[in-house]
């Protein structure tokens, strides 16, 4: 089971995380601090989504689990698309948005990265 709710509410709890449709009202985009670290498209099926990660750990992960493909409309090297059809635990989906949340955080500039480490450790 894949709780859509549930992994929309997690990205959301992240600090300074907002929800955009920037795409329209079907796509869902999480940003932090103004950049994407997450889509979603609750309304298809299976939901779709969009989450950044390492390059490595991206082939890897898709070599992995026949859920996890290379990013839809997304530079394919640094983004994934799960495809939460339930084959793929919510816990592990949560651990990929906060990879995803923490890839984006780091390439923020120093000040903002430390302004959000300094939410995230309190």
């Amino acid at each position: 089971m894949n709780d859509v709710e549930q992994l929309r509410n997690f990205a959301l709890s992240l600090p300074e995380t907002t929800e955009e449709t920037p795409f329209g009202p079907d796509v869902a985009v999480y940003k932090v601090a103004g950049k994407m670290f997450g889509t979603l498209s609750p309304e298809d099926v299976p939901v779709p989504m969009n989450l950044k990660c390492d390059p490595e750990r991206a082939i890897e992960l898709r070599d992995e689990h026949e859920a996890i493909l290379p990013g839809f409309h997304m530079n394919k090297k640094h983004w994934n698309t799960l495809k939460l059809d339930g084959s793929l635990k919510d816990d592990f989906v949560i651990e990929l948005i906060r990879h995803s949340y923490d890839l984006v955080v780091a390439g923020h500039t120093r000040a903002i990265r430390e302004r959000l480490l300094k939410a995230i450790d309190s």
